[in-house]
Parts: C-alpha cells; structure tokens; sequence
C-alpha cells in the first residue's frame, strides 16, 4: 500500500494534449463517464508502471516560463484509510487542497498540498463509494 496507483495531466485542450500524448508515447485515451470531462489514459502492457487520467484544467493556464508545481502532474497514492492520511498531512505541515469526496465505484479521493505547495491524491479504493 501507499504506492502512487494513479496521474493526471490537466489540460487546457484535452483534445491537444491527447494528440501529443498519443503520437509521443503512444499512450491510449477513453472517455470516461461522469460529470466530467475526463479521459482515462492507458500507458502499455506487460511493464512496470501505472495508467492515468486527463481532465480539463480547473484554472488559468500556467506560464509559459511557470516551473513545478505550477506545471505538473498530479500523482495520486492508494491509501487505506484517506481520513488518517489527510490528518497526517496536516500534522506534518501540508494543506488541504481539495477535500475527501467519493469517485463513484471507484474509491474516496482527497488532494492534499506538500510543505512546498506540490499536489497528492490521496485514494482508499472502495468500490460502493458513491
């Protein structure tokens, strides 16, 4: 457990980024139902690493010049129990940055910032999570 199970790349055009995700890596890319304008990525086979997702970009675009953490992807860690995790976070100096909130059928997510502002998702898989 706590090992990173899952990235996402925001995208200002989905459609963009897809393309070059596609052509770059050969990564693969299915919409993914819900309320949201989110694609699940599948990276490969039969090696060593994870799959993720690409959702539309909830804010400005950063610029152009704009290092980490502005511009990054947001790796998210399978968890047992977020609530103890997202204390822990805030025990160690880090930050709420989006509270716990069920995916539905897949688990309850958090996103909590580092002591040097950088995102984390913060997944306990529970599939009657709703």
């Amino acid at each position: 457990m706590n090992r990173p199970i899952h990235f996402e790349i925001h995208a200002e055009d989905p459609a963009r980024a897809q393309g070059f995700y596609e052509a770059l890596l050969d990564w693969s890319f299915t919409k993914w139902g819900g309320e949201w304008d989110y694609w699940l990525i599948k990276t490969g086979e039969g090696a060593p690493g994870i799959d993720g997702g690409m959702l539309r970009r909830m804010g400005g675009t950063p610029a152009a010049d704009a290092m980490t953490p502005v511009v990054a992807y947001v790796c998210t860690v399978g968890v047992e129990d977020v609530d103890a995790k997202v204390a822990q976070a805030l025990e160690l100096g880090g930050a709420v940055a989006v509270p716990k909130m069920a995916v539905k059928g897949v688990g309850w997510l958090a996103y909590v910032k580092d002591t040097e502002g950088n995102i984390l998702g913060l997944m306990d898989e529970d599939r009657n999570a709703a």
